[in-house]
């Protein structure tokens, strides 16, 4: 293998740094992708972090926003384990079908 490396051309090894970054922004892409999907870019997220203790140390209306995005990401939580039990459901009913 070394052989081959060694014989080839002069500036061959400009195409792979080529592949090698398509794959990495391909890569990205799919990454970006799944997170858009999945709700990763949610600016409120930080306020998951305090907690029903922390209210003096927030004005009214930062805790107010605490309690909705904490609201939000319950019901967020919930809906997705519903979808994970009927997917699971779904499995089941397919395996015995078969």
């Amino acid at each position: 293998m070394s052989d081959f490396v060694e014989n080839l051309p002069d500036g061959w090894t400009i195409y792979l740094w080529l592949v090698v970054a398509a794959g990495i922004l391909i890569l990205a892409g799919f990454m970006l992708r799944w997170a858009a999907k999945n709700e990763q870019f949610d600016e409120d997220i930080k306020y998951v972090i305090f907690d029903e203790d922390d209210k003096d140390k927030m004005s009214d209306e930062e805790f107010s926003k605490y309690q909705d995005v904490m609201k939000e990401q319950h019901d967020s939580r919930e809906r997705f384990i519903e979808e994970k039990k009927e997917e699971e459901k779904r499995k089941r009913l397919s395996k015995s079908g078969d």
